[in-house]
This record gives structure tokens, sequence and C-alpha cells, in this order.
């Protein structure tokens, strides 16, 4: 029944996108061309409604049981109402970041927290006090991850599946019908809206589409690797691999290029791959075989011992840090694994 629902939202959202996108040029909610997007005219971004509704097609469907559902529906109608709000009237950052914090805040009351951690050869960690305050920072966190990678046609939608697709599966692996059910959910509603999102989209998903997308993605990932051993705890930092090293890198790069952390630029990964050559279409591409090298990783990770998991680990840093510096995701000075390599390549 669980793959039957997924065809239903896709579908679903299949005829009710361009329902949406007629409901957001009515009202509105379009986005301009600025010398900061990447696109030339305006286009409707309200995408993200079509994906919630087919959600909640797929949840009546569907019926999902468990003691988080309630919480996880109210926290995603928060989000959903912060997104809508944005695309229509754009609200300011800490009104954006309110709406987060109010998501976040239902679903970790009403029991999704990170309480300890197993870490290897030294025991456990507990959390205490500091464990819901870190799980809303897990959340907000990778909300705002995947807002940020919104940044080319197909993008978001696109890494958002392959990491929707990697926690299903491990969703499988661990016997958690609950994260399957939702995750297979929200992935049939979004493939359905990649329809009319992919290069050239007739539609954008806006906040409401990558706010909701990231909310959901951070939920599930807490719900299916929480209380768990610390390589565990890892495993959804790797699926997520694509938006949270751009988000962090993109932190880094403020920090040394001396601006503002919230600071708006032109040089997050996808920026940098057209900067190289790379077409709208091919850039998309290639970030999706990222998040799917990404996706990968993780599962071969969980397979593996602790000391395979941890050399494993450091590999994948380095290919990271060495791809960074290489399409200057930082700026094109930011050299330091190269030049340690080669010195005297790595200036020219």
């Amino acid at each position: 029944m669980v793959y039957l629902t997924l065809l239903i939202c896709f579908i679903a959202s299949i005829i009710i996108t361009p329902a949406v996108k007629k409901l957001a040029i009515k009202i509105g909610a379009v986005d301009k061309p600025n010398h900061r997007k990447v696109h030339q005219r305006i286009m409707p971004r309200l995408g993200g409604l079509a994906i919630y509704l087919s959600f909640i097609i797929g949840l009546l469907v569907l019926r999902p049981e468990d003691e988080l559902a309630i919480p996880i529906i109210l926290g995603s109608l928060i989000i959903i109402i912060t997104g809508v709000l944005d695309d229509m009237i754009e609200l300011s950052a800490k009104f954006k970041l309110a709406g987060q914090l109010a998501a976040a805040l239902v679903v970790v009351l009403g029991g999704a927290q990170v309480d300890f951690i197993n870490l290897p050869f030294f025991g456990k960690l507990e959390f205490g006090m500091f464990s819901i305050p870190l799980t809303i920072i897990w959340i907000v966190g990778i909300t705002n991850a995947i807002n940020l990678i919104d940044g080319l046609d197909g993008l978001a939608a696109g890494v958002s599946s392959i990491a929707l697709i990697t926690i299903s599966g491990m969703a499988i692996l661990m016997g958690d019908t609950y994260v399957l059910s939702i995750g297979l959910i929200v992935l049939g509603s979004t493939l359905g809206f990649l329809v009319y999102n992919f290069h050239p989209a007739k539609i954008f998903m806006g906040d409401t589409g990558a706010l909701f997308l990231g909310y959901m993605i951070s939920v599930l990932a807490l719900l299916g690797f929480k209380n768990v051993t610390m390589i565990s705890l890892i495993l959804p930092v790797i699926i997520l691999g694509v938006p949270i090293s751009d988000t962090f890198f993109a932190i880094i790069r403020r920090l040394v290029n001396k601006q503002p952390l919230s600071a708006p630029d032109k040089s997050h990964l996808h920026h940098c791959l057209l900067r190289l050559g790379f077409s709208h279409r091919q850039t998309v591409l290639l970030i999706y075989a990222m998040a799917a090298m990404f996706g990968l990783s993780a599962v071969i990770m969980s397979q593996a011992t602790v000391w395979g998991a941890l050399i494993f680990i450091t590999l994948l840093l380095i290919v990271i840090e060495l791809f960074v510096e290489k399409i200057g995701l930082v700026n094109k000075d930011y050299k330091p694994l190269l030049k340690m390599v080669n010195p005297k390549k790595a200036v020219k």
C-alpha cells in the first residue's frame, strides 16, 4: 500500500501543480529576476504548496500511525504558512526564523529529540538539558540548508528527492515503517512537482517548498537515526552532504571574506559550476550525481565497522575539501590542501 501511495502522491502533485501556478500568478507570489538570480523572467514561486497538498493527500490515504504524527503535521503546517507568507510578501529574516523555530519546537516537544549517542571507544554521551536546543538547531539548520541550494531549476527538488530515497532505503534496512511511509509520501509529492520544475522550469517551489522539504527531511533523518551510535548519527549528515557542505563553506567563505553571515552572494556550489562553463542542466545533473554519491556513501558506511567508517569519513572529508578548493567555493585563493600537495601548481 505504501508504494501505491507514492504513486498517488506523484499523480496528485502533477495534477495540482498547474492550479497552484495559476494561483501564484493571481496573488502575486512571483520571483523577479535580479543580479543574484539565474533566471531571466518573472516566475511563479508557490510550487511548494502543490507538494504539501499532495503530501496531505498521501497522509489521508495511508494514515501512517506514530506518536509524532500529529506534531509533524502541525509543524509542517507552521512551516508551510511561513513559506506561503514569504512567497507572497517576503517576510523579514527574523519572522522566517521565528516560523522555523516554532515548527521545530512543536516536533521536539512532541518527542523528537536526540537524548544521547554512543561514542566509539568512549561509551555513552548524554545530552541532558542540551537535547532540546541541539535538536532544534539540527531542524532549523537543515531547513535552511535546503533553502540555500534552491538556486537552479529542479535543484532543491532533485537533491531532496535523492535524500528522501536514501532515508527511505535506510528505513527499510532498519524496519522503520513510519519513516518509510512519510519518506515515500514526500518523495512522490516532490517528484510530481519536479515534472514542472526541472529545467526549463515552469514554476519554482519558492520558500514554501524549500522550507517544507528541508523541515521534513530534517525530521525524518532525526527519527530514523536518533538515540544510536555516533557513526549512525553521522549518516544523515552524509545523506545531506550537498546542502550541508554548501552551507558550511558559505559560512567559511563569509568569514574568510569578512562578510556578514547573512550576506547573500553568487558563490554557492551551483554558481561555481556555472562559472566553470557547465550549462544550467549539466550543473543540476552534476549536483544530482554528487547527492547520489553521498547517499550511496551513507548506505555503505552503515554496513561498515567502526574503524572502517572512521577511515571512510576521513577520506570523504579530504575529497570534499579538495573539490571545494578546486572549484573555488570559498574563494579563488583558498587552497590549503592543494598548496600542501602541489605548492607551485596551486599558486597558479
